[in-house]
């Protein structure tokens, strides 16, 4: 098994993308066995690189995305540089970045440029909000997504502030939409010998991820509106506060709610015609609320984890990241793994999700690169570059 090919092993990518969404999406081919060849420009790097925190002045930011990649240094405004990637270009067999649309065409290697070097090149562009319409040009960030794309009309309290979601919702949503394209269209060019482009915008991904906001609208002919830790078609579904500390509880049929209510010990509210049914229970949330913050109040996080966990109610502790870190489950997952790198050894960063039967699962993930760090084994072995061609391309400024 340990001998088994990953994936993606002999797919070569080479990554033009900086900060999160871009990488954030090869760092998901890596693990899946892809060559990621990181293209810098030389000196400064990805921004993301001035990014903290920082671990003995490297930016743990930029580490946790971009380790076991390799980084070349290549200056794409230069004449050489450019010349550079294009004949990367005929060797590989995707390209992925995440500028704002036009800019790869101004420096003259758009698609249809790059397409011409290598037919079979899947190009892969994410971006704020795509390569067409009225607005594609239009500077965007994580937040901008989130904003326009509806999520924040749904985060929060009722009558709140708009809330952003904890995390950067927007970019890793078109991570990973541009890796599933990517992996998609490495699968039909077995089929066509022929690659593609891939346009993914940020925006896109957020309405596509709107669940069913878009038809409760329809239905309701009401936008939905922020509920807090509630679902919107199911109850109790939703963060109850125990004596010490909150759990969640997702009692998700009819069935549920009878185990639920006996593991509680009150059967009696399984005749109250209030909560008979899961849209009566909807109906009258707010009484409900009030009697399980009464029931909760009584005993310990702890307790009542153990009391649902054995009457099989699905429920769990809300996890800080501390907490997190420690979880058995995501422990024996393989979901917290160590950097192998010299200086950052023991820097502990998330695990590969997609579990497969030939993907051997392993608690080390590889070193976090430098600026330009394998330039040079890069250009001696896929371009037949020597000592001195590479001393002068950095003379010039090109790496």
């Amino acid at each position: 098994m340990s001998g088994q090919p990953l994936p993606l092993e002999g797919v070569v990518v080479l990554d033009l993308t900086r900060v999160l969404v871009g990488p954030y999406c090869t760092m998901m081919m890596q693990d899946l066995g892809a060559r990621i060849i990181k293209i810098e420009m030389p000196g400064s790097g990805d921004d993301s690189r001035t990014f903290g925190p920082f671990l003995k002045d490297i930016s743990l930011y930029f580490a946790s995305i971009n380790r076991g990649k390799e980084s070349l240094s290549l200056n794409l405004k230069s004449p050489e540089g450019k010349a550079i990637l294009e004949k990367l270009v005929a060797k590989a067999d995707v390209l992925v970045e995440n500028y704002r649309p036009g800019t790869m065409e101004k420096l003259g290697l758009g698609y249809d440029r790059l397409a011409e070097i290598n037919p079979r090149l899947i190009y892969a562009a994410a971006s704020g909000f795509g390569h067409t319409g009225p607005d594609s040009r239009k500077p965007a960030y994580d937040i901008l997504a989130q904003a326009r794309g509806g999520v924040m009309s749904i985060t929060g309290w009722p009558d709140g502030q708009p809330t952003r979601v904890g995390l950067s919702f927007g970019d890793l949503a078109a991570a990973l939409f541009t890796a599933t394209g990517i992996n998609a269209a490495l699968y039909e060019r077995e089929k066509t010998g022929k690659g593609q482009k891939i346009d993914v915008s940020m925006l896109d991904c957020q309405v596509a991820l709107l669940e069913n906001a878009l038809v409760r609208y329809q239905v309701d002919g009401e936008s939905p509106k922020p509920l807090g830790h509630r679902h919107p078609t199911i109850t109790p579904f939703q963060a109850v506060k125990a004596r010490d500390a909150y759990i969640v509880i997702a009692v998700g049929n009819d069935s549920l709610w009878e185990r639920f209510c006996h593991a509680i010990d009150h059967p009696e509210l399984l005749e109250d015609p209030r909560f008979k049914t899961n849209p009566d229970r909807c109906r009258h949330v707010g009484e409900l609320d009030t009697l399980l913050a009464d029931i909760f109040k009584d005993q310990d996080a702890s307790v009542w984890l153990q009391i649902l966990d054995a009457a099989t109610i699905p429920s769990a502790p809300i996890n800080d990241v501390e907490r997190l870190m420690q979880d058995p489950q995501i422990l024996a997952r393989d979901m917290i793994v160590e950097l192998e790198d010299q200086h950052l050894g023991g820097v502990k960063v998330a695990g590969n999700p997609i579990k497969m039967t030939h993907v051997p699962e392993t608690g080390k993930r590889g070193a976090v690169p430098a600026v330009g760090e394998h330039s040079d084994a890069i250009l001696s072995e896929l371009l037949g570059c020597d000592t001195d061609a590479i001393a002068e391309l950095r003379k010039s400024g090109a790496i």
